[in-house]
């Protein structure tokens, strides 16, 4: 399991409170559009494979990140129109963090390229990771950023309506996928809709690639409304934690889980 990982999905809270979010959606019979916050890669897929009502979309994560890039990639080339860059990248919330403390990938080849003016460019990824690193927020400012890629994902919807120009984002658990990928707004026959991106790299390319990332964070798959921890996630949970975790998670073991966990790892390492 990667270094990059710190146990943080182990906290099916996450997916409690967007169980129970979407449940009252149900209940309710609301249209609202539901934005998930949080770790929308497996949380979204999780609800989906389940059969049931999940987020309309994830925010955050690679939203993030290609900003950084764009800047980078400007700053290797020499130029100062750093908005003439496009990246097209698909990686989880594990690389997303990675890249962005420790600027490398774990040897784990993610799809990536990069253009300027349409033209691809031969950029050293080893030296485009290494320039994103940041100190990254810990605190109540997390939210900031997801304020920020919400912004970007609804500002991307307007413009696509305004130009009738077709729109890229990065959205974590898009259409209940597992990871993070390109998607793009705009208009399929005289309809405003969204889709993932597959002009440059396959969606099994892509998939692929953003399960092997979430591997690295824990999660070994999920399926049939199971999420399934990685062996080494439960070794891991075992020597910090003393506390062996189930291999498999049905969703309606889901607030049982969680109570667990709280119990178990989160009160127990988070009391002065």
């Amino acid at each position: 399991m990667g270094k990059c990982s710190c146990l943080w999905n182990m906290d099916a809270v996450s997916y409690t409170f967007y169980k129970n979010i979407m449940d009252a959606c149900d209940k309710a019979d609301t249209n609202a559009i539901v934005i998930n916050t949080s770790y929308s890669d497996a949380v979204i897929p999780w609800l989906k494979s389940a059969g049931r009502s999940y987020p309309d979309f994830g925010s955050g994560n690679l939203n993030h990140l290609i900003p950084r890039m764009k800047f980078a990639v400007a700053d290797m080339l020499g130029i100062n129109d750093f908005w003439n860059v496009n990246i097209i990248f698909a990686a989880g919330h594990f690389h997303d963090v990675c890249i962005s403390k420790e600027g490398q990938d774990e040897n784990i080849k993610l799809p990536l390229k990069v253009y300027y003016k349409d033209e691809e460019q031969k950029i050293s990824v080893e030296k485009l990771y290494q320039a994103c690193k940041i100190s990254m927020p810990v605190d109540q400012t997390r939210n900031m950023m997801n304020a920020s890629s919400n912004y970007n994902i609804i500002t991307a919807v307007i413009e696509a309506i305004r130009s009738g120009k077709s729109q890229r984002v990065f959205i974590p658990g898009a259409f209940g996928n597992i990871g993070g990928y390109p998607v793009l707004i705009g208009y399929k026959s005289g309809l405003l809709t969204a889709w993932i991106d597959e002009s440059v790299f396959t969606f099994k390319e892509m998939d692929t690639a953003n399960r092997a990332s979430m591997y690295l964070d824990g999660i070994e798959n999920i399926v049939d409304g199971k999420l399934i921890y990685t062996d080494e996630l439960i070794k891991k949970s075992v020597k910090a934690f003393h506390t062996e975790l189930p291999k498999t998670v049905a969703y309606d073991d889901i607030d049982q889980t969680a109570q667990f966990l709280i119990d178990k790892i989160i009160l127990p390492n988070t009391q002065v």
